[in-house]
């Protein structure tokens, strides 16, 4: 998906909000739309103003992204398969939901308790309020 287009699909959903029948986006386009934000709006060189953290998103669908925070910035890739609190480091603080969900949260569309999260919530809250300047 062109990431003019997912700006797109959000404003469309918020306009189906406004009339009160929001649809969930398909599904190609909503796990795009998580990759593209984590990707394009979440990595940054600038510093993690905070100790290390480890982020996990897991969607439903079969998809799922690690974030690393530290002094050297914010990066995020890809998991091969979901694989909560497996590997060499545990996530501080993992996000379950539907791909939709976690897209719309990740825009501020839905509040953090629409999604299931395990670990120390405090974390998202942080990543929320951060505005990372380059």
């Amino acid at each position: 998906m062109s990431v003019l287009l997912l700006p797109i699909a959000v404003h469309i959903y918020d306009a189906q909000v406004a009339v009160g029948a929001p649809q969930p986006l398909p599904d190609e386009v909503a796990l795009d739309g998580v990759d593209q934000f984590l990707t394009t709006c979440v990595a940054t060189t600038a510093a993690w103003p905070h100790k290390p953290a480890v982020i996990d998103y897991h969607a439903t669908e079969g998809r799922s992204w690690r974030l690393w925070f530290s002094a050297d910035g914010a990066r995020t890739a890809r998991l091969p398969t979901p694989v909560a609190g497996e590997g060499p480091e545990a996530a501080y603080v993992s996000a379950r939901g539907t791909a939709n969900e976690l897209v719309m949260f990740c825009y501020g569309r839905i509040p953090m308790d629409s999604l299931r999260l395990d670990g120390d919530r405090r974390v998202l809250d942080q990543l929320i309020a951060w505005e990372p300047e380059e």
